[in-house]
């Protein structure tokens, strides 16, 4: 039986767990799998995750904060440069910034946080919407936040607001390009956690507890990119157990 995206090209932007246990799933579902942001190093142990399980990976530095739209372009061109047009974009890119009350907020971290979570990845996909839109439509899922809509950490005011700005950035873009076979959703996580050493996983009454772990978490962004989900348009899909409770 052949694996979900065989012959697919799929981009991974952005670093951390949850980018990397998507660039796996991808990789291990038969998609050859390009994986950039500006961590350099964190990349290339991405991608030699992915070659030694006998998957496709190349990386692709950029550093789309920092540079703007122009790291944006070549990221890009670069990823498809590789493997051929995109089929799937996975823009993952999250910083929380120091917990601060919202009257407390440094002017430079809310212009730091909104650059990387809202900014950078409107640029994102901004480039990943033309360019599926001249290779025959394609699938963009953005990481959003569950404290977008629940709030229950208080004093991460930037980092919701740029989240939920990005979840109504989502469905906006959903609703324009549908049209044009780019179909585009969000997922909205609560907080990630890794087994224990010992397997486990914490309970959700329990630090670290509540949310899906990395690979849970890229389960879900397979199933929305995959055709089993090409009726699910501009949604935002929590992954909170203990919203869901």
């Amino acid at each position: 039986m052949p694996a979900r995206f065989d012959g697919k090209v799929a981009l991974v932007w952005g670093g951390g767990v949850i980018s990397r246990a998507g660039a796996l799933a991808f990789a291990r579902q038969g998609a050859s799998v390009v994986v950039a942001g500006a961590d350099t190093e964190d990349l290339e142990t991405t991608v030699k995750l992915i070659r030694h399980e006998g998957g496709e990976g190349a990386a692709v530095a950029a550093d789309i904060t920092q540079d703007g739209s122009a790291a944006a372009v070549r990221m890009v061109a670069e990823a498809a440069g590789q493997y051929g047009p995109l089929d799937i974009a996975f823009n993952n890119a999250t910083l929380s910034g120091p917990s601060q009350p919202v009257a407390e907020i440094c002017e430079n971290v809310w212009a730091e946080t909104l650059a990387h979570n809202l900014t950078g990845v409107w640029l994102t996909m901004k480039h990943e919407i033309a360019h599926m839109r001249q290779h025959g439509g394609g699938v963009i899922v953005n990481t959003a936040c569950n404290l977008a809509s629940n709030g229950l950490l208080p004093g991460l005011g930037a980092y919701a607001a740029s989240k939920a700005a990005l979840a109504t950035l989502t469905r906006t873009a959903a609703g324009e390009y549908i049209g044009e076979g780019i179909r585009i959703n969000a997922i909205s996580p609560g907080p990630t956690h890794e087994p224990a050493p010992d397997g486990s996983v914490p309970e959700p009454h329990e630090p670290g507890g509540g949310g899906a772990s990395p690979e849970e978490v890229a389960d879900t962004v397979l199933w929305l990119c995959s055709e089993a989900a090409g009726f699910v348009v501009g949604h935002d899909l929590v992954l909170d157990k203990q919203r869901a409770a």
